[in-house]
């Protein structure tokens, strides 16, 4: 089968196409899904495997269902990795040895391939003391930087850097300083942070009550609870994180509340988990199964999304049983409970297709309806897999007691009675950036399209250019369909064009039909105000939402440029700017301990027509000769990337990813994995002092805002959605 699109054979070719040393590289996409279809059919019966590998494949073939980039990538390749995306790790004791052994764990389980999440309010606040060396506590933000330095030196199973997921409970006394962290744009880069809200802070802000700071039964501090909301959203307003998870609400709903506590999150939200739990993931592309796409008669197959959804649930329970884990702890967890995430992808060309404009009253309608489907489905699936494997061994029946069972119909209720379910939890909705693009670019998730077309540079060998159209597959269809004729522009909506109530409500309805939760960021303008941006968490908790984080263009993470006219689809890179005569800037000190100099880094800034000031030349000195051929590289280099564009956060964010193998240092209570490593973090620290401006971006969107430079391959075509960056040029994705 020939790809949709020229990016879509490339990220299959860069990622997940098997090379094996005897036999080469797999020759189409056909044998991927080959490949994966025989390895997971290896948990069946022998007599069964041939027949089953046969049902997976057909499911897999024409991008129907979509597993998870690291069953792809990893399923049948005989590679030390895990199949697994998901993780949270143990509860983090307060003590030196044992928040080691949990870097040591979350350091084995990133380099095997799986994000990891963790709880970091078993951690002591900043000041308690120590008992038994008379010293005070540095407090988990502290600790936090090691976990983040640590990440920095991790290449997940040699694809991407580890992604992970800090959170703190917002009666933790630090989360104030937590809640800020990210204001820093050179600290927790590795992260996505979420706090953990409780019922009884929500009841708190409602009451405009007081709300204590409490460690270990002491309270320490106590704050006006609508001061703290407050200072919670002026955060995720002004530097999009953090994010909330509504802790007791993941507890109450899950369907695992009788022998589980949850914890915390994996990086993207969609998996709330306990102590070591692990969730593997898969997707249905919905957008595939529209029949009539545009016709006043369009529909969505609900028989064959039922055929899928039974046969995804059969293939990720075999994935538990074919995968490797990378601790022994994880392997427990997961075959004791077989927990899976099936979800859904291309939910909003789906509803372009059937002429829903996303967060409308038919798209809630539609989406109800499909994914009620799903779940149905599923519990069917699980019920008939237990019949025929075993239940999940810690099932009970009270499980049909839990608040996502009540609502199955009477039938499916009496064959999980019977028969009881092969896996604790069903279904998740989670990122699909990379599997998407993989797809056809069809919309990832249940995410609005974030563009519909955009202009992608494809480098060549000899160092030049050439564009290359990438439209997404509603828009690409279209045309297909209907020629020159404009689409529909109240049916072709986009994350810019939409309100957060449209977000929300399409968050909402989801969230009542999946067990676990939704991997969903709000997409709003730059110039949205703070009036109409600081109620969308609590709007969320009050429409029953899990967890939510937000994405508003901002100085501190500076990721999306501006849109430029559609006439112009494309632009000339731009050439060096001359120097003025004069220019003012700063100069910053490093004393680094293994050098016999310090280094000074200075730092010139320019301003623009528009009075916006940008860094415009760097010079980095020492009186150590043995840094100087490498430092004048660094200022020749750097200093050309920032007379040539006016986006350079990347450079910072690839400088602090240099690690020196003979060891880093502690600066001003902060492990540094480099000296590079620290000129990168002056930098970061500058650009937060003088924000880079706006620019028009080299690849920009017909429609649609430019996407942001990827740090992986320096095109204009990194954009936020699922909590994740995602480059659509080359498949790059970093969450966190």
């Amino acid at each position: 089968m020939a790809f949709d699109n020229p990016l879509a054979s490339e990220i299959w070719s860069a990622k997940y196409r098997f090379v094996s040393p005897e036999a080469g590289a797999e020759p189409q996409v056909e044998d991927t899904w080959r490949r994966i279809a025989q390895a997971t059919a290896q948990a069946e019966r022998p007599e069964l495997r041939e027949t089953i590998a046969e049902r997976f494949y057909r499911a897999l073939e024409g991008h129907r269902f979509l597993p998870a980039g690291r069953i792809i990538a990893g399923a049948g390749s005989g590679r030390a990795v895990t199949l697994f995306n998901c993780f949270v790790m143990g509860a983090i004791p307060d003590d030196l040895g044992g928040i080691f052994e949990h870097v040591r764990e979350a350091a084995v389980t990133l380099q095997q391939g799986g994000g990891v999440g963790m709880d970091f309010s078993s951690i002591r606040p900043t000041g308690a003391p120590v008992r038994g060396v008379a010293a005070d506590a540095s407090g988990p933000l502290s600790f936090m930087d090691v976990w983040d330095a640590m990440c920095r030196t991790i290449m997940s199973a040699g694809q991407r850097r580890g992604a992970m997921m800090g959170c703190l409970r917002i009666d933790h006394p630090d989360i104030e300083a937590f809640i800020d962290a990210k204001r820093d744009p050179a600290r927790f880069r590795n992260f996505n942070l979420s706090v953990l809200v409780s019922g009884a802070f929500m009841a708190a802000l409602a009451a405009d009550g007081d709300w204590p700071l409490v460690f270990d039964g002491q309270v320490l501090k106590v704050v006006r609870a609508a001061d703290l909301w407050a200072r919670l959203m002026r955060a995720t307003y002004d530097a999009a994180e953090p994010g909330v998870i509504f802790i007791d609400r993941v507890n109450a709903a899950n369907n695992l509340a009788y022998c589980e506590t949850i914890l915390a999150s994996n990086p993207c939200g969609e998996q709330m988990l306990p102590a070591y739990g692990a969730c593997l993931l898969g997707s249905i592309n919905l957008a595939k199964l529209v029949r009539r796409p545009f016709e006043p008669d369009a529909a969505l197959d609900e028989a064959d999304l039922a055929e899928l959804t039974r046969t995804g649930v059969r293939l990720l329970d075999n994935v538990i049983d074919v995968s490797r884990f990378p601790l022994e702890a994880q392997a427990a967890e997961a075959k004791a409970k077989r927990r899976i995430g099936l979800g859904v992808t291309g939910l909003a060309d789906a509803l372009v297709f059937c002429g829903a404009a996303y967060g409308g009253e038919r798209a809630v309608d539609l989406t109800r309806r499909w994914l009620g489907v799903i779940k149905r489905e599923a519990y069917r699936a699980s019920a008939e897999l237990a019949a025929e494997k075993g239940p999940f061994p810690l099932y009970d029946p009270q499980i049909l007691e839990r608040p996502n069972l009540l609502g199955l119909d009477e039938s499916v209720r009496d064959l999980i009675r019977a028969q009881g379910l092969r896996n604790g939890c069903l279904t998740s909705i989670a990122p699909t950036g990379t599997t998407s693009l993989l797809a056809g670019n069809v919309s990832s998730g249940v995410e609005p399209v974030f563009a519909y077309s955009y202009v992608r540079k494809v480098r060549q060998p000899d160092g030049s250019s050439r564009e290359e159209p990438v439209e997404d597959f509603a828009l690409a269809t279209w045309k297909r369909l209907k020629g020159d004729v404009p689409p529909p522009a109240d049916v072709f909506v986009s994350a810019q064009t939409l309100a957060p109530a449209d977000h929300l409500r399409m968050q909402a309805v989801a969230q009542t039909l999946v067990d676990s939760s939704i991997s969903k960021t709000v997409n709003c303008p730059e110039d949205i105000a703070f009036s109409a941006f600081q109620d969308i968490y609590r709007t969320a908790h009050e429409a029953g939402c899990k967890g939510l984080t937000t994405y508003r263009p901002n100085a501190v993470t500076g990721s999306v440029l501006s849109v430029a006219a559609p006439a112009k689809a494309s632009v000339a890179e731009p050439a060096l700017s001359p120097r003025p005569e004069r220019l003012e800037g700063a100069t910053y000190k490093i004393r680094w301990p293994q050098s016999a100099h310090a280094v000074y880094v200075t730092m010139n800034d320019t301003v623009d027509d528009e009075g916006h000031r940008r860094p415009f030349e760097i010079f980095v000195n020492s009186k150590n000769m043995e840094h100087h051929a490498w430092t004048l590289g660094l200022t020749r280099m750097i200093s050309a990337v920032f007379r040539r564009t006016g986006e350079v956060g990347f450079v910072a964010e690839e400088l602090q990813a240099v690690f020196d193998p003979c060891g880093g240092a502690w600066l001003e209570g902060r492990y540094v994995p480099s000296l590079p490593a620290a000129i990168g973090g002056v930098i970061a620290r500058h650009l937060g002092g003088a924000a880079s401006p706006v620019t028009e971006a080299a690849a920009t969107a017909a429609i649609g805002p430019a996407p942001a430079v990827c740090p992986s391959c320096g095109a204009a075509a990194l954009i936020r959605k699922e909590g994740c960056d995602t480059c659509q040029a080359c498949g790059h994705s970093k969450c966190g």
